[in-house]
């Protein structure tokens, strides 16, 4: 989730939740709010890219960190609900798997398989 992932990231950089705050300029408090899980990520990409250019995050690093955000705040990263293909398929795939059409491991399997798809041969272990 998003919230263990940007704790993690300024946890790594060394800096207490006060120096990374007054770095990018965010209120320590409402920050706080966040890295704990109180208060949803924020949902301005802007905000999202000066975090990802802060903590050195590029490609598929960044968009991890931009989509974790918006799945957060449980919504569907906004380039993907603007593909028309997606649109079609992502309420069929919902429907199944609320539905329970899907078990857990065909769900598993399936990320498995879309994780490999779009993954470089040499960071599959």
């Amino acid at each position: 989730m998003f919230n263990n992932t940007i704790k993690e990231l300024r946890i790594e950089k060394r800096l207490t939740l006060r120096d990374f705050c007054a770095a990018v300029g965010f209120d320590p408090s409402n920050w706080s709010k966040v890295e704990r899980g109180i208060n949803p990520p924020p949902g301005d990409i802007k905000i999202l890219e000066k975090l990802a250019v802060f903590f050195g995050l590029e490609g598929a690093a960044k968009l991890s960190l931009i989509d974790e955000a918006a799945l957060q705040r449980n919504e569907i990263p906004a380039d993907i609900a603007d593909n028309a293909v997606l649109q079609g398929a992502l309420p069929a795939f919902f429907r199944a798997a609320r539905g329970h059409e899907l078990t857990r491991e065909e769900l598993e399997k399936l990320s498995e398989d879309i994780k490999r798809l779009h993954t470089p041969d040499s960071l599959i272990k």
